[in-house]
């Protein structure tokens, strides 16, 4: 059952002993203040639907230390001490100076529940209310993107590795695999094969034999039907046993391929991290998290978390489907393209985009502007003035006239002369190219986008650049939580207080 907090106030009671030692206008002051309002009992009920038992931590409770546990960047353990030890922490949660606190399991099994109810966001659904109450974002048209990667939370793991780990899973799930013949390692162990990893000869041995093993226990599960967690193994097994692997020189032997599979799998642990280069030279494991804020207030309106390699464009499109339309867009290039610049127009939003940078075909030479496009008649005119006819895959090709033209040297290097490839959305991007030569376009985007900077400075502080669990969703929710906690210390920073509503000063 929901356990609820005994309105009396008791002899030890941290709030009536201590609350000057908590700082005014802080967070900690705010929930002590409040904490009943923002989480009232049946925001949590659902949860609980019997009345039999005995009571749980009381939800404003928990969901004060889970504000301030992804506030401050503290694991399970180290909240458990906090709601035990800070005395910030039991004045804003209401509990006695004697109080022991919860065990750190509590938080695992609070997740738990919130996780699987229909409800799992009202944490941060519950700060969305305060936020639309307060009317902060009433007349503020702008909303700047941005995106940020987030570090795993296991390690990297290579194919020789992956190959073990997947073998021994599916073994231990699916007992009739374990008659299956392997050859190349006693799967019953801990650790990785032993092998001399500096020769070549050895380790391509190694990975066949890996590869040889996999697939006779693919091949002899067949059509067997399966629980989900066995076939979420089974596909885990055939995905790393052809991810980074192809035919050897011999027949039936396996090497491990040279490049890196599209979308790849890094670990077995964590299926869903993946590998993303954020420069040439620097590089990270894990996910990616897309913000969209509002750049006056700094409140963080939307967010959402995915693997590390995928776009920003159209997770970034994602975060607005739920505004108004009428709203200028501020983002740097990585939201620049032709698609996510349509799509935007479809959703009726000013888009205020950095442009994707012009390549040239010769160093010093003419680009895309320098070309005249007539989208309706789909012709086009070079430098030159010369005019071709655009085909229907969107190609036009000046090759005829390319000979003996004088400004060859500037425009190609091409033995069949210059084609120009003109995309379903070319003038969206030559509008845009056009809209950054304006200077008082300029002047507001770097006037307001870098309040999304800031946030996503914000975000990853204290612990935050690493994620603390396993997959998508559960790093999703912990993440709600976070912009929460950052959306409630910006209001209180603003003035947030409440007064049977929640206002702000005007």
């Amino acid at each position: 059952m929901l356990g609820k907090h005994d309105p009396n106030v008791e002899l030890l009671d941290a709030q009536a002993h201590c609350r000057t030692l908590v700082p005014r206008g802080s967070v900690y002051a705010f929930l002590a203040d409040h904490r009943k309002q923002l989480f009232p009992d049946e925001m949590f009920e659902d949860l609980f639907p019997t009345g039999r038992g005995r009571p749980s931590v009381p939800g404003e409770v928990i969901a004060c230390a889970m504000l301030l546990k992804e506030l401050e960047g503290l694991s399970d353990r180290q909240a458990a001490d906090a709601l035990r030890c800070d005395i910030r922490w039991k004045v804003a949660t209401g509990l006695a100076l004697d109080d022991p606190g919860i065990h750190y399991s509590v938080f695992t099994y609070w997740r738990t529940r919130l996780n699987r109810s229909d409800q799992p966001d009202r944490i941060k659904d519950a700060l969305r209310r305060v936020v639309d109450e307060t009317g902060v974002l009433k007349g503020r048209k702008r909303r700047a993107l941005d995106s940020t990667l987030l570090d795993d939370a296991v390690a990297t793991q290579d194919t020789v590795t992956q190959l073990v780990s997947a073998i021994r899973k599916i073994r231990k799930l699916v007992p009739e695999t374990a008659a299956v013949e392997v050859t190349a390692h006693n799967y019953d162990t801990s650790g990785k094969p032993v092998c001399a990893w500096d020769d070549p000869v050895a380790k391509q041995q190694l990975v066949s034999g890996l590869v040889g093993d996999a697939l006779r226990i693919l091949a002899t599960l067949g059509d067997t039907k399966l629980t989900t967690e066995q076939q979420d193994a089974k596909g885990l097994l055939a995905l790393v046993a052809g991810q980074d692997v192809e035919p050897g020189e011999q027949e039936g032997s396996w090497r491990i391929a040279r490049g890196v599979a599209p979308d790849r799998t890094i670990s077995t642990v964590d299926p869903e991290s993946r590998h993303m280069h954020k420069s040439r030279s620097v590089y990270r494991d894990g996910f990616k998290a897309h913000l969209a804020v509002e750049p006056q207030t700094g409140i963080i309106t939307e967010c959402s978390l995915t693997a590390a390699n995928a776009a920003d464009g159209a997770n970034g499109v994602d975060l607005l489907k739920g505004e108004e339309p009428g709203l200028t867009i501020l983002a740097d290039s990585a939201y620049g393209s032709g698609q996510v610049r349509s799509d935007l127009e479809k959703l009726q939003h000013t888009q205020l985009i950095k442009p994707l940078p012009l390549s040239m075909a010769v160093p010093g030479g003419f680009t895309r502007d320098d070309f005249q496009v007539d989208h309706k008649a789909k012709t086009v005119t070079c430098p030159a003035e010369h005019t071709v006819n655009i085909n229907s895959t969107g190609r036009a090709s000046f090759q005829k006239h390319c000979r003996g033209c004088p400004l060859i040297d500037r425009c190609t290097r091409s033995s069949r002369g210059r084609v120009l490839t003109i995309g379903e959305n070319d003038e969206q991007l030559v509008n845009a190219r056009k809209q950054w030569k304006d200077p008082l376009a300029v002047a507001e985007y770097n006037k307001y986008r870098p309040m999304v900077e800031r946030s996503i400075s914000w975000l990853v502080t204290d612990n935050h650049r690493r994620v603390r669990y396993r997959g998508i969703d559960n790093n999703f929710a912990a993440l709600n939580i976070r912009v929460a906690a950052l959306n409630l210390r910006r209001l209180v920073n603003l003035g947030l207080d409440y007064q049977g509503a929640w206002i702000l000063p005007a």
